[in-house]
Parts: structure tokens; sequence; C-alpha cells
């Protein structure tokens, strides 16, 4: 080390550094930590121009990870769409509709969401498309499901995209036939096309979502994501941001190899001959995203056992993936050759059992390429032990957990099994490397104090309603951290950058009013960020 520290930080100070877990004091230099320790060693490096930042009754932590989220689609909702919380009845969702149709020119779009899950099935009528219709008072909408894999759609919208019954995934009413305007997964994608061509954001729309989203995770104590399904008008407004100094936060952005419910053009192979040109100093375009199935609630997830009989589908519905073995093999393997990680979309165990046999034979053939299992919720007792011998990540979600739309659906197409999701403890205990994920705006927050809380009590962080969900696979606050912290950096490949409080690291860090890994857990959500620290730049003040 030569020369004084431009900021030394005090406190209680949590590293996620094994080589020394707990400290007192750290000093940073040109943007890097230079060193840790306690105050009387940390000392010598202070000058006369350094800054002394003291973290009082609080504490330091490494900033939050988040392996999975879709930061631009959270920051353009925010900006530009109508914003519905999921507890909304149809009534009210209306009369929001008829309030934003008020303010827009006759042909105007209405895009916004979310709209729960579990209304859908009230949804799925031609009398209540009728409703929507009269709410927009003509106007083309287009209003996502809490899962974004789904839409419902106003007539208007159906026409401009050329949705007819008959279509895969097109609900139609048993009365007459006619769509009904919701429509499932890759249904929906004419109308997000549709939407595109006439109402679609500029580039410095793109921009502004972008730079909308990292603020309010740099909020949460965020300073490094994954983008999971970024497309090139994201791409390039991440390239622009950090072109002009703007990018607070490391973002690994996730490549689509295929795009069930974005409607983003271009994919696959197209989209990964361009993505280099977007590479800059904090924006790594390093991963490919495969979407392998859909959602439990919509019988769009692949499961090793059957679905709960219904009409529809019958006793013995498994449902299926996108793609066979040889093609995500392929794909995998392309990825491998092009020095891409995969993130591959699994809900289901059926689906995660198809990617370790992937991963299998990709490992078995010398490729060492990072892979995640993204979402991960539920895997089979065997293939749990799999993660850790394939060095395959899984990238969890305990925002979505309990209680909630999300999970209340999955019991009633899965019953008891619903249960048993999220094997968090038996995937640390096999040695699987787990990190954690927001999946927002899926999930209503990007906090991963949230996600923290749940992944140690099981239990709904914001009190909203009582019971624990399988309390056998809680993991310690020291091990939750950890998740949102170095293991989710070095799931998407930023491990050496940061993810910990390390000499040689970017200077990245969140100041908290109190150390809430040390407090009840049923309290870690109460803990409020300070500050969040970028390279050694402030770059959010709760004051």
């Amino acid at each position: 080390m030569s020369g004084h520290a431009d900021l030394i930080v005090t406190g209680t100070i949590r590293t996620v550094d094994p080589a020394l877990p707990l400290t007192s004091a750290l000093a940073v230099k040109d943007g890097r930590i230079i060193a840790t320790g306690g105050l009387d060693e940390i000392d010598g490096l202070r000058g006369v121009s350094t800054r002394m930042l003291d973290a009082g009754d609080g504490a330091v932590y490494p900033g939050f990870a988040d392996v999975h989220n879709h930061h631009a689609l959270a920051g353009r909702t925010e900006l530009f769409e109508l914003v519905l919380p999921p507890q909304l009845t149809l009534d009210q969702i209306l009369d929001r509709v008829r309030s934003r149709a008020r303010t827009l020119p006759a042909d105007a779009w209405i895009n916004g969401g979310v709209i729960a899950t579990t209304l859908l099935p009230a949804l799925s009528s031609t009398a209540v498309r009728h409703l929507l219709d009269e709410a927009a008072g003509g106007r083309p909408v287009m209003l996502v499901e809490d899962s974004r894999h789904n839409r419902w759609a106003s007539t208007r919208a159906l026409e401009l995209a050329g949705v007819s019954a008959g279509a895969e995934g097109v609900l139609c009413d048993d009365t007459d036939g006619t769509p009904t305007g919701v429509l499932l997964e890759g249904a929906s994608l004419p109308v997000q096309e549709a939407y595109d061509r006439g109402g679609g954001l500029t580039p410095q729309q793109h921009v502004a979502a972008s730079r909308r989203g990292v603020e309010l995770l740099n909020a949460s104590g965020v300073t490094a994501f994954q983008d999971a399904g970024a497309s090139v008008d994201i791409l390039a407004a991440l390239a622009a941001l950090d072109r002009d100094d703007a990018l607070n936060s490391w973002v690994v952005s996730s490549l689509l190899i295929n795009d069930e419910i974005f409607g983003f053009d271009p994919i696959g192979t197209p989209l990964l001959d361009r993505a280099e040109q977007f590479r800059t100093p904090h924006h790594r375009p390093d991963f490919v995203k495969i979407f392998l199935d859909g959602v439990p609630p919509a019988r769009t997830a692949s499961f090793l056992e059957p679905y709960l009989p219904d009409t529809a589908h019958g006793a013995h519905f498994h449902g299926t993936t996108t793609m066979e073995f040889d093609e995500l093999y392929s794909w995998m393997r392309v990825a491998a050759e092009r020095g891409l990680g995969a993130k591959v979309h699994c809900t289901g165990d059926g689906s995660a059992h198809l990617v370790l046999e992937a991963a299998a034979r990709l490992r078995a053939e010398g490729l060492r390429t990072p892979i995640q299992i993204a979402h991960g919720q539920f895997l089979s007792a065997s293939d749990i032990p799999r993660l850790a011998e394939l060095d395959v990540a899984a990238d969890v979600s305990p925002f979505i957990w309990f209680p909630g739309v999300i999970p209340q659906a999955l019991t009633e197409v899965l019953g008891e099994r619903a249960e048993h999701s999220q094997p968090n403890r038996s995937l640390i205990d096999a040695g699987a490397l787990v990190a954690g994920g927001s999946d927002w705006p899926v999930s209503e927050s990007p906090n991963p104090l949230e996600g923290l809380q749940g992944l140690v009590t099981r239990a709904d962080p914001l009190r909203r309603a009582p019971g624990v969900l399988w309390p056998e696979q809680a993991i310690t606050a020291q091990e939750a951290l950890t998740v949102f912290t170095l293991n989710a950096a070095r799931a998407m490949g930023l491990g050496a950058q940061t993810g910990s409080l390390t000499p040689g690291k970017s200077a990245d860090f969140v100041v908290l009013d109190r150390d809430a890994v040390a407090g009840p857990p049923e309290e870690i959500i109460d803990a409020e960020v300070v500050s969040t620290w970028f390279a050694g730049r402030e770059v959010f003040s709760r004051h």
C-alpha cells in the first residue's frame, strides 16, 4: 500500500470474508478496499484528506448481490406504466384502467400490471373482456399477471396483435368460442409485439428505465445484480449509463435464447452476436437465459410427478419442457464455447432434472461454464446432491414463498407438494452454491432483507399472515447474508470483484442502522439502509 486512504469506515463490519468475518474498520482508495482490521491497524492510513465514516450503532455489510431480477422492467413500470398492486379486485383494476384512459389519446395503449394469478379464472370470459373494453374506452390494453408469464388483453389489443381462437395458450369463452383476452405464456407475445410497434419506449426512455431500476436497487443496498432477461434495448441502456459513469452497480446480463414472455427481438444467435458491443467496465453480458418451462399455476412447469387432476389435463399430466435434451444441451454447449454461462428457468423438478442431465454431459466433456438453475423451488431429493457434484448454482427467490397469491396458486395445482419448496438447508448441507435473487418485479420489492428473513424464518417477513413453510429448511442469518452477497456474486461470475469486504475488491458496501444478522431473525426486515456505496462512492443516502 502506498499513500493515504480516501475513505476509512468504522463500526461493526461483517465482511463475509472467511479470513476475517467480523472487524471494526476498513480502508478504501481509488474505489477499492485496501485494508481491513482493527482501527489501530487501519488508522495509519488516515491522511488530512481521508474521509471518515462511522456506522455508529449500525453495521456495515458487503453491498447486496441479487442474482435474479428484471431491473429495467421494474423501472419502466414505475416511470411509464399503469401500476396495479396484485391485491386488487377486478372492479378495482377496471377503475384504475378507466382513470388512466381519461388522460390518454383515443388510440393510446394502456400497459401495466400486475394482476393476481388467482384472478385469471374470473377474467376468462368474453363478458369480462367487454368490461375491460368499456373501462379503456376501446383502447388497446395489455396487463401482465404477477408471474410475468401471462397477460390479459382488451379486444383492440387482440385485434392489433392478430390473436384468434384456436392458438395454443389463447383461452376462449366456452359459450361463444371467442378469445377471452387471457393469454398464457407465448400466446401473449403477439400482443407485446403489437405494443412495441405502437407504443413502445424510446431509447432515452429505456435508459431512464434502467437508471430508475438501479436507483431503486441502490436504495435497498444492492450493488451487483444479474438481469435475468435482457433485450438489445436494455443492453444498450446499461452500456450507455456506464459510459456516462452513471451505472452504480455491477450488472451481468442474461441473453435470451428463447422467449416465452417478453416479446424481445432479436433473441438466440443474433442476440449473442451483438451482445459484446455492449460490454463496459461494469456491464457484463456474460450469460444466456433459457426458458425451459413456465410456471406451475398455469400448469406450464415440468414435474417428475403429475399435477393434481383437472378437467383440461386429466390425472397424469406432468407439464412439458420447451426443449428436449438434445436442444437444451446444444444451447448450453454454444454458451460454453462462447465463454458464457447459462441461467436456465426451471420452476418444476422435471425441468431442473433435465438441466442437471445436460450439465453432467458438459462436465464430462471438460466444459466448466457457469450454470444456474433459476428459481429451483422444486427439486427431487435425488437431484439435490448433484448441484454440488456438477457445480450448478441454485438461484433462489425467497421473496415469493409464503404467503401470497403465488403460493396459494401452487397449492391449487400441486396439493401438499407445494409445502415442500425451496430446500435451501438441504442444498447448503450438500455443498451447493445457493445464490439469492429477488425476481423483482415479480416480487413486489427488491429489498434483500426480505429475502434474508424469509430464508431464516421460513415465514412471511412482512407479517401479513401466520404460518411457516417447511421450517426444517431454514438456514442461519449469517448463511443468509452470504447467500445475498458472496454467493450471488460468485454465481454470476463477480466473486473476484465484489460480494465480500476483502482487500483488492471493489469498495461496495451498505450501511444499516442496526446489525440485522445479530438480532432476532423475525426483526431482520426492520433494519433500514442508511447509505449504499459503490466503488467507494456514496450512491444512496437515506437522509
